[in-house]
């Protein structure tokens, strides 16, 4: 049923999306679990604990904001799992926890920025998508900055929860999509969240090792069916680059990418004013052109397509045992 209920949630959004009425109307789960994020590091992220016992809140908030909102989906399972349908009605709500349609719909706004209004415009596109400093960018870089964003959300987007709903239903995909919510928020080396933030940082790492590694063999599988790709160097830059990014996940994907395409990604980047050196993913080109961007979007698709038929393979083939 689990695996079901992630074929289903992935069709779902692939169809539909969130429906922007219904996040006037009620939000989305992202901004409820963005609230209790904030309201946890207002109250236990005090500027007059030390490091330990901000490390110790750290963790104490990740328990609690894990915890409840997948109490909450216990709970809904316990009560829609019965009902006629009551697996559409599950997919209904798992499909809220992926992100296939914004993804491609933001990265492929920067393709048309670029084009349509040149390097401010790009700029300001990508600006939606990425933390970097987007007046440091030239034009490559803004290009190159929307494919690595599209490979790495690709994995913690889409991949990471529809693989913890698989693993887990839908308590599974909520408790993953909490924790990778709260990285985004707190996980970061400030020194507001450089120790309240280490428990969400470290657990946002441990859970989508699975998924970044699933990501990368999804881009390889996908380079072989796109005219231009290239799988085989796409492997090659897996097994050479992915282990030197500075994320233990982010360099699968991107790697995988970078290869398919014959590009350089990820490298030295500016953050917040302040140069973060990284490992270069493969050894193509630097120069990406917003042609670039429409080519990796083609291989983004072909690979989530994959990922649907496989769930859908599974829960076929399980429902046959």
């Amino acid at each position: 049923m689990f695996v079901l209920l992630a074929f289903l949630s992935l069709l779902v959004e692939l169809g539909f999306g969130y429906p922007d009425r219904l996040v006037r109307a009620i939000g989305h789960p992202v901004v409820w679990i963005g609230r209790l994020i904030s309201f946890l590091d207002k109250h236990l992220n005090r500027a007059t604990l030390s490091d330990m016992q901000r490390r110790i809140s750290g963790v104490v908030a990740l328990i609690v904001l894990v915890g409840v909102p997948a109490a909450i989906a216990f709970v809904l399972s316990q009560l829609l799992s019965p009902l006629p349908f009551g697996i559409i009605l599950l997919a209904i709500f798992g499909s809220s926890l992926l992100a296939q349609r914004s993804l491609a719909s933001h990265v492929k706004a920067v393709a048309d920025a670029l084009e349509q209004g040149g390097l401010s415009a790009g700029r300001r596109a990508v600006s939606m998508i990425v933390g970097r400093d987007p007046d440091q960018l030239d034009e490559a870089a803004v290009c190159r900055a929307a494919i690595e964003s599209l490979s790495e959300n690709f994995s913690d987007g889409i991949v990471a929860p529809a693989f913890w709903l698989g693993a887990g239903g839908l308590v599974g995909g909520v408790a993953y999509k909490a924790a990778n919510t709260a990285d985004s928020m707190i996980g970061h080396r400030t020194p507001r969240h450089e120790a309240f933030g280490w428990a969400a940082a470290r657990f946002d790492d441990l859970i989508n090792l699975p998924a970044s590694r699933l990501t990368a063999l999804l881009l390889v599988a996908a380079a072989a069916l796109v005219p231009g790709a290239d799988p085989k160097n796409a492997w090659r830059t897996v097994l050479r680059d992915a282990k030197k990014h500075r994320s233990p996940n982010a360099g699968w994907p991107e790697s995988a990418m970078a290869g398919a395409l014959g590009l350089a990604l990820a490298g030295p980047r500016v953050y917040g004013g302040v140069l973060v050196q990284d490992h270069t993913m493969g050894n193509g080109r630097r120069e990406a052109t917003a042609e670039d961007i429409r080519r990796a979007l083609k291989l983004y698709w072909t690979a989530d397509l994959i990922m649907i038929a496989g769930f859908g393979l599974i829960a076929g083939v399980l429902a046959l045992v």
